[in-house]
């Protein structure tokens, strides 16, 4: 273990030993699997079983991991090696949000790129290089308060507007942590639920982001010349649509439209056609007895093309995979996220509306565990650039390769975490 690991592991441990109380016993403890990732490899260690928290807890005294996962699954046997003989009971709606999978203006600020084929480098969201066209892309994802409360405000969107109204889920089935990194996890305790096949998964996570939703199920179709279009009648995506579109229409500028319709993928003139028609459309949306949606230039393949665009608008940031899969894991509250040295906070609905993860003053759910101002570390910057962090109302750089610093002891911990710096 290299001695950047060795004294993060140190800190761990502490943690643990100190906070043996206040790991939670996470309901049906005993049935979960759970995996670990030590801090020299990067393979994880899986299929285990605890008898109980205290066991558990001493598992992480003793080795002190640098990362701490658990099953959304039961089984009556977590601890055995082949999957198909763990005994499946069935397994919790996991819900991953994680603002790594989706774009926010601040990853232009603080998220680099390099490729590794031509040497480009850059900043921002990228699947390929936009030089070489090559995709061995080595990145740096970073944190800032701007893309930490987008992610926030998608898991009210989640208990808001969908679990909620559409699944009758109740706030205390909603189990909400904050990662310890760029986002949230929601897992939703329901014996309906655990009970859903992977296939059944796939349809809610459809759902929850609106993906393959059919416009002509929804009541979209033409009939002779006229274009009938949703209703408020129908209950979920129809209304919600509506409601948005009305919302739109009501709020944006004509100049704030057009630049959204042109982001729908429409042309000019239709554009034009759309907001010259924008009162009648209005009247239309609010009368329950119409929806005859003829407006010019406004086929079935422009209609959908609109509709799509409101879809984005609304539908939830999800990582669909990890709601689909019913084997996997993720981590456990109150544990470290060890490439932050960040605390897994676990929070709900009440607790996470003033939530600010970079900067919080409640103490029970401050993920930021190893603040000390006094006690100072010098680091050598190991990466040609390092974004600015801003981390308890203060700033810290940005940094370029081979700049020495003394930064408190959170910050060390958190460039150390991230591989960005060594210990000097």
């Amino acid at each position: 273990m290299n001695k950047d690991f060795a004294f993060l592991n140190r800190l761990f441990k502490a943690y643990y030993r100190e906070n043996e109380k206040n790991i939670p016993a996470e309901d049906s403890l005993n049935a979960r699997e759970f995996g670990f990732i030590p801090w020299n490899k990067e393979i994880m260690i899986r299929h285990m079983g605890f008898s109980s928290k205290e066991n558990f807890v001493k598992y992480l005294i003793n080795n002190a991991p640098r990362h701490v996962y658990s099953s959304g699954t039961l089984y009556k046997d977590p601890n055995n090696q082949i999957m198909e003989d763990k005994g499946y009971l069935g397994c919790d709606l996991i819900i991953d949000i994680d603002v790594d999978h989706f774009y926010t203006p601040c990853k232009e600020d603080h998220d680099f790129w390099e490729c590794k084929e031509c040497g480009e480098t850059g900043t921002g969201m990228i699947k390929k290089c936009p030089k070489c066209g090559k995709l061995k892309i080595k990145k740096i994802s970073w944190i800032c308060d701007e893309c930490l409360n987008v992610a926030k405000k998608e898991i009210f969107k989640l208990s808001d507007d969908f679990l909620k109204p559409d699944f009758g889920i109740k706030e205390e089935e909603m189990h909400i942590v904050f990662s310890g990194h760029r986002g949230y996890h929601l897992k939703v305790l329901n014996d309906k639920i655990r009970t859903l096949s992977s296939d059944g998964r796939r349809e809610i996570a459809d759902y929850l982001t609106g993906n393959n939703i059919s416009f002509e199920l929804l009541g979209l179709q033409k009939i002779g010349q006229n274009i009938f279009g949703l209703t408020r009648e129908n209950l979920g995506w129809s209304q919600k649509i509506i409601r948005k579109i009305e919302e739109i229409l009501k709020t944006y500028s004509n100049e704030e439209l057009s630049v959204l319709l042109d982001g729908f993928n429409l042309n000019t003139d239709v554009v034009k056609s759309f907001i010259n028609s924008k009162d009648y459309f209005i009247n239309i949306l609010s009368d329950n007895t119409k929806n005859l949606w003829n407006i010019e230039g406004f086929g079935l393949i422009n209609w959908k093309k609109f509709l799509s665009g409101v879809i984005n608008l609304i539908g939830a940031e999800i990582d669909e995979p990890v709601t689909i899969d019913i084997h996997r894991l993720i981590r456990y509250p109150e544990t470290l996220h060890g490439k932050t040295g960040f605390k897994v906070s676990k929070l709900n609905l009440e607790l996470l509306d003033k939530f600010n993860p970079l900067k919080e003053s409640n103490p029970q759910i401050d993920p930021i565990i190893f603040e000390s101002q006094k006690n100072l570390h010098k680091i050598k910057i190991i990466e040609s650039r390092v974004p600015m962090t801003s981390i308890k109302g203060e700033n810290y750089g940005p940094y370029n390769k081979d700049e020495i610093i003394e930064v408190p002891n959170h910050i060390a911990v958190f460039l150390l975490s991230k591989g960005v710096a060594s210990l000097e």
